[in-house]
Formats: structure tokens, C-alpha cells, sequence
């Protein structure tokens, strides 16, 4: 009998006032189509761990959800993670998302400073230090990390993640379903079973579109881009061919075994919630 799709949000701690005061509207508005939970970022070294946990907090206050907080151990010691691991736990949380974390800017390769260097010792660690107390998700990248310098080479990362003990894994956002596909295919071939949810970024604008793909390397295929520049001023027709893009891509993966879908929503709920609709997708009972 195959598991239950699962449904998660990504949201960010808010860097403004104004932001702070829409996040509880935000959440609520997500939180009533029942998600099986809510992931929280932060960045990199532990900053933003503040807001990371505020905003969870804030999630649980106003919808109980269950929230998965995003853990970065780059530059970080053991006495850092443990506290911070302690404190969620504390906390009631459930579910970790481990990652390595951006590399300073002063790096000069793919370590740094610091006790963790990268993603697979931050699972060895929480395995080390809490047993099974958290279900540990990690990120996956089917079109390849933008710092890795090969695909294998990229691909081995993934694999000392889950050999150090991820439940389940994220993908990068990414628009073309066959860059998936073919990573799920080499996780087979490698024996490599967890749970790969895709992560799905709605398409709001022309520019905003164009900046995360460059920034984390995903592939806009150029059919899609030049309709995107078109219709950059018309909104309602951009919304709406962005919508019917990406509605198509979740189809294809849901159609074709993909787990479940993980939203990242820019702490906006307007635009998952129209997928979500789109997508026809149930509100659990």
C-alpha cells in the first residue's frame, strides 16, 4: 500500500514590522487547507535562528500545525546545534529540515570555519544527540547544487545525507519535470528509497522568476521565459499562464509518483492557494 501524499509550506522569518504584523494571516489563510506542516528558514551560521524560532512559535499559536524549522550547521560548533536542537525540542517539534547552509562569502572552497562543514555530519550529529526524536529532512538538487562541480559529484553529496540518516528530502525549486525523473531514477539505481518531494515555486512575475532560478541554477526553459517577458505588464495574464506552467508541472509529478508537493510561498498565500485549487487537491477531513 503506497503512503499518503504529503502537503508542507515554506515560509521565512519576516524582516519587517509590517511583515510581522501579515505573517498570522498568512499562516492562517495555509493553515486551512490542512498542510502536513510548515517549514521555517534561516540563515546561514545561525543567523536569523532567532526569527526561525518566532515565527514558529507563530504558527503553532494560531494553527497548531506541525512546523519543521530549518537547521544550517555551516561554521557552526557542537555546542550550537545541540542547544538550538534542545530548544526545539523543548518546543514540541517533530521534524528538522538539515542543511549545510550558504558558505560565507569569504570562503574559499566548499568547507568553512567551524565544527560542521556540511549537511550529512549535521544528521549524523541530531541522529547522535536525539536518537529518532526528529524526523530529519534534507535538500536534494535535480538539476545539481550551483557549487557542485559535477553532477556525480553533487549526486554523492545527496547519498552521504541519506546514509547518515535523512527521512525524506526536499528539491530545489525546478520547472522541468524530467530533470526530476531522471534523479529519481539514479536514486533507484543507487538503492536510495526515502521520500523526494518536489519543491514547487509559483510564478508571480517575470523578474522575481528569473532571479531564483539564477540564484540556485534551476532551469527556465526559454518557451516559458520569453512568454514571461511578453507579459510582464499585463498581471493578470502573467498570473495566469504562470499558474497554468506550473499546474501542469505538479500533474506531471503527482501523475508520475512524485510524494507529495512542498510550497514555497514567499510568505504569500494567494499564490500556493490558487495552485492548490487548481490541483483540485483535498482538504484532509
Amino acid at each position: 500500500m503506497s503512503s499518503p501524499l504529503t502537503f508542507s509550506f515554506e515560509l521565512f522569518p519576516p524582516r519587517t514590522p509590517e511583515a510581522q504584523a501579515k505573517l498570522p494571516s498568512t499562516v492562517a489563510q495555509l493553515a486551512a487547507v490542512r498542510p502536513d506542516y510548515f517549514s521555517v528558514t534561516h540563515g546561514a551560521g545561525g543567523s536569523g535562528q532567532e526569527g526561525t524560532y518566532e515565527t514558529l512559535l507563530t504558527v503553532l499559536e494560531h494553527t497548531g500545525v506541525e512546523v519543521a524549522p530549518h537547521l544550517t550547521c555551516v561554521g557552526s560548533t557542537h555546542a550550537n546545534i545541540a542547544a538550538q536542537l534542545q530548544r526545539y525540542r523543548e518546543a514540541g517539534v517533530k521534524r528538522i529540515v538539515a542543511l549545510r547552509g550558504d558558505l560565507p562569502a569569504t570562503a574559499m572552497s566548499a568547507s568553512a570555519p567551524g565544527e560542521f562543514h556540511y549537511a550529512n555530519e549535521l544528521v549524523r550529529f541530531i541522529r547522535a544527540e536525539h536518537g529518532n526524536a526528529f524526523k530529519i529532512e534534507v535538500a536534494a538538487y535535480p538539476e545539481m547544487h550551483p557549487q557542485a562541480n559535477r553532477p556525480s559529484e553533487d549526486f554523492d553529496n545527496f547519498r552521504r545525507k541519506v546514509e547518515a540518516g535523512a527521512d525524506a528530502a526536499l528539491t530545489q525549486l525546478f520547472y522541468n519535470a524530467d530533470a526530476y525523473f531522471d534523479f529519481i531514477e539514479r536514486c533507484a539505481k543507487a538503492g536510495i528509497t526515502i521520500p523526494i518531494v518536489p519543491g514547487i515555486m509559483p510564478i508571480t512575475s517575470h523578474a522575481n522568476t528569473m532571479r531564483f532560478c539564477n540564484g540556485c541554477g534551476a532551469d527556465l526553459p526559454r518557451w516559458v521565459r520569453l512568454r514571461l517577458e511578453e507579459l510582464q505588464d499585463d498581471k493578470a495574464a502573467l498570473l495566469d499562464f504562470g499558474l497554468s506552467v506550473v499546474t501542469r508541472l505538479c500533474e506531471t509529478l503527482l501523475k508520475n509518483g512524485a510524494p507529495g508537493l512542498h510550497f514555497y510561498t514567499i510568505n504569500q498565500s494567494s499564490p500556493s492557494l490558487r495552485l492548490w485549487k487548481s490541483l483540485a487537491l483535498s482538504v484532509p477531513a
